[in-house]
């Protein structure tokens, strides 16, 4: 009889082990499914926090130098002609020469002009020998007074062509009025040249002083110089040196052709003489100081020309905040308008940031 009871008693049990067994293991992969799952959750709440640092943004008084080019001409640049026409007979200099003040540098054909000059003056002898015959004759009473007197006019009126044509005669030539050169010859020897038509286009360098930088500027370049501001210049003739310049002149009114005003700076060559129409760069220093904002190069984002973004902090979230930029410097961004002295910019892990991101300071 206890033989049945035992053995009926390890049968149930055995037959419950098996059932707890199933249970169990029926109930595991649930637990670690549970487990896994509060992981999950654990490393995605952990994931949405994004640390990061910040800086507060600086100020600093920039100087703004004005930066252009031009091409280099002479404080006087003029056309010489003769005053009267006529037939060129000489050119004494060629193209690029340089020439002294007083010096020929042009004439013409005198054959002409002689012979007008001979014209004038038999004709003033002329009207000389007849005032005097006129004068016997208003003495003998045979000539009126009138006829006397305008016997003299025509005698003063030959007198005065005769001036005249010596005049024109004398700018028959072209004479130096200033040292300088030849910067185009226009007319050649043998071509019959009017009154007044340019013949050589010159450049004066009295003193060798005389050399200028035209260079274009904008309208808040050009108000914020002034004459006699300093400046340097770079020729790229002469790429290993740097020439001291200062504010001569400054155009009253637009270049209607460049859309800019027009400044000249007189250049310091000392003995060198540079080509005019050499190219070259010049920097103006200004006075001016303007305040902006610098911030580190690595807090901009979506950078595009002058305009970007940045991450400002402002009650433990970010702002995402357009900024304008004036200039890149070295590892720097000077920016001219978007943040304020006050604002604390991300600089760093801005490229995974939204406006809704969680953040952590990190500083």
């Amino acid at each position: 009889m206890k033989s049945k009871i035992h053995e009926y008693q390890e049968n149930n049990f055995t037959r419950i082990s098996k059932k707890s067994m199933l249970v169990f293991l029926f109930m595991l992969p649930l637990f670690y499914a549970c487990n896994e799952e509060k992981k999950e959750d654990k490393t995605v709440e952990t994931s949405d926090v994004i640390p990061i640092k910040t800086a507060t943004v600086e100020s600093l008084a920039l100087t703004s130098d004005i930066n252009a080019s031009g091409l280099v001409t002479t404080e006087n640049e003029a056309k010489y002609a003769f005053k009267i026409g006529g037939v060129v007979s000489h050119i004494f200099v060629e193209e690029g020469q340089f020439f002294k003040k007083g010096q020929l540098l042009a004439t013409l054909d005198e054959t002409e002009i002689a012979s007008g000059l001979n014209q004038t003056d038999l004709n003033v002898k002329k009207y000389e020998r007849d005032y005097t015959r006129a004068l016997n004759l208003y003495k003998d009473s045979v000539y009126t007074l009138e006829q006397l007197q305008n016997t003299k006019t025509g005698l003063d009126i030959a007198r005065k062509q005769k001036e005249a044509v010596a005049f024109n005669a004398r700018y028959a030539k072209i004479v130096a009025t200033a040292d300088g050169f030849v910067s185009r010859k226009i007319a050649n020897v043998g071509e019959v040249v009017g009154a007044g038509s340019p013949v050589l286009a010159i450049n004066e360098t009295t003193q060798n002083n005389s050399y200028l930088l035209k260079i274009g500027v904008t309208d808040q370049e050009w108000a914020s110089v002034t004459i006699s501001q300093k400046a340097s210049v770079q020729l790229d003739g002469y790429p290993e040196k740097s020439f001291e310049a200062t504010v001569f002149r400054k155009s009253q009114s637009a270049d209607a052709a460049l859309g800019s005003f027009q400044i000249e700076l007189k250049l310091k060559m000392g003995n060198i003489k540079p080509a005019v129409g050499m190219f070259g760069k010049a920097t103006i220093r200004t006075e001016k100081a303007q305040d902006f904002i610098v911030i580190p190069y690595n807090s901009l984002i979506e950078a595009d020309g002058n305009k970007a973004f940045v991450f400002i902090v402002a009650n433990n979230k970010v702002k995402r905040q357009p900024v304008t930029i004036h200039k890149f410097g070295n590892n720097s961004v000077f920016i001219k308008d978007g943040l304020q002295k006050t604002d604390q910019i991300v600089v760093s892990n801005s490229a995974y940031l939204n406006e809704q991101s969680t953040i952590k300071v990190i500083n």
